[in-house]
């Protein structure tokens, strides 16, 4: 990459810049232990600032740093309120010995550049500055005003990062009326067709401690009031529970379109079997047809022959929006009444209608790359920084647009060992990208 020479391609350099990324160690461990994330903002401010973007970096904690920047606008502003374009810099941590490459050396390897990052989600970061990049050397500037937002610790719910942004400095993001983040765009395979998921909705969180308090006793006695024995007999409940199927708008759009495919209707009967169509990615969108909850962690006792006065779960639950309500009191009931529910982290589900000059954008600009694609919503399992900015009123959806190999499972990719990401659909998010600016 030359900044000496200036090449007007969106694609042009997206590879680079994300190898780039991807060799910045910034693992966020949850525990403020990580490297942090300055480094990364200062990477990216270097390139904003080598086209002339003026960028601020705030930190929550020394190390833990987001930055952002003002870009584009007509000068009569007759572009309209800003659109929020934003990423995270930190990723999940990855232990190298479980790998084939090291997850830090931007390894390019068989057509894909792998490393720790590299769909989650450096490689919408670099689609971004290269698009962001070639277009200000072009001077083809959006009319739209866009606020450009490389936050920390997404991994860790963006308390330090987006959330820190909200609170702290809302006059960066006030005036944003919608965003466009991770996670969707990108392509899975059915019966020979390439769809493409935009995320218009993401599952609420709800992370809880589970507590039973019992009788302490020796280990070889009789005792039927032993707290491991009712904890575990709850955390069975809740791990086989089968939760119902509830569609949303979202999936009824989705699964519609995978009926087609199929020649049949979809109906709450024949989701599951619409969801197994979409191979690896079922075991994602598997969950965003039902309220899930996952134990996680266990902890009781501290000598083999003494049974503990208390014992402790964690776990891990995802409700769709318009299903709290349910979610909570089937958790209850399953837990019983001498396991005491406490909370850890609760984020709320959003959904943002599926319509509208962003959707129209977003589904022109990817087939004006792929006609022979299909567009469609999907509701996200997990969460994003999209939780805190909609905090500001921002409407919001994921669009991070690759075109996928149909062999690839991609989404066991996320947070897994040897992520990695096809480079023609870093260059192909690019190229859609841009169009997308051409159209907000």
């Amino acid at each position: 990459m030359d900044a000496e020479t200036p090449n007007h391609d969106p694609a042009a350099e997206v590879v680079d810049l994300c190898r780039d990324l991807l060799r910045i160690d910034t693992s966020n461990y949850g525990d403020g232990s990580g490297p942090g994330e300055r480094k990364a903002a200062e990477h990216v401010a270097s390139l904003l600032d080598e086209v002339g973007i003026e960028s601020r970096i705030y930190e929550a904690a020394p190390g833990r740093a987001s930055l952002v920047a003002r870009w584009g606008g007509a000068e009569d502003g007759s572009g309209g309120p800003p659109l929020l374009l934003h990423g995270h810099l930190d990723v999940v941590p990855a232990a190298a010995e479980d790998w084939q490459v090291d997850p830090f050396s931007g390894e390019i390897q068989d057509g894909y550049l792998w490393g720790r990052g590299a769909v989650d989600m450096k490689d919408f970061d670099a689609m971004l500055l290269s698009v962001v990049r070639a277009r200000t050397r072009a001077g083809r500037l959006p009319q739209r005003p866009m606020v450009l937002c490389f936050t920390a610790d997404e991994e860790a719910g963006g308390h330090q990062g987006a959330e820190h942004l909200i609170e702290e400095h809302p006059d960066e993001l006030a005036d944003c009326t919608e965003a466009v983040g991770e996670v969707g765009g990108f392509s899975t395979t059915v019966r020979g067709r390439r769809i493409y998921l935009i995320e218009a909705a993401e599952k609420g969180m709800a992370w809880m401690r589970l507590t039973a308090r019992g009788r302490a006793g020796h280990g070889s006695m009789i005792n039927h009031e032993n707290a491991v024995t009712e904890l575990a007999a709850a955390v069975a409940r809740i791990g086989s529970y089968q939760w119902p199927v509830r569609l949303t708008p979202a999936m009824e759009v989705l699964l519609a379109s995978v009926a087609e495919l199929a020649g049949t209707e979809a109906t709450p009967e024949n989701a599951e079997s619409l969801i197994d169509e979409f191979g690896g990615a079922t075991r994602m969108l598997g969950a965003v047809i039902r309220n899930t909850c996952n134990p996680t962690m266990l902890d009781a006792g501290y000598k083999v022959n003494v049974i503990p006065t208390e014992a402790t779960a964690h776990v891990d639950g995802r409700f769709l929006p318009g299903f709290e309500d349910e979610f909570f009191a089937t958790l209850a009931a399953l837990c019983g009444e001498h396991i005491e529910i406490e909370p850890v982290s609760h984020q709320q589900p959003w959904e943002t209608p599926y319509e509208g000059h962003l959707v129209d954008a977003m589904t022109r600009s990817i087939l004006a790359e792929d006609p022979d694609g299909l567009v469609a919503p999907f509701l996200m399992s997990g969460g994003t920084d999209a939780k805190h900015f909609r905090k500001l009123g921002m409407q919001s959806y994921g669009f991070a647009p690759l075109r996928l190999p149909s062999d690839l499972d991609f989404t066991a990719l996320f947070h897994g060992i040897d992520e990695r990401v096809p480079v023609d659909a870093l260059e192909f998010g690019a190229r859609v990208f841009d169009r997308f600016l051409d159209q907000v």
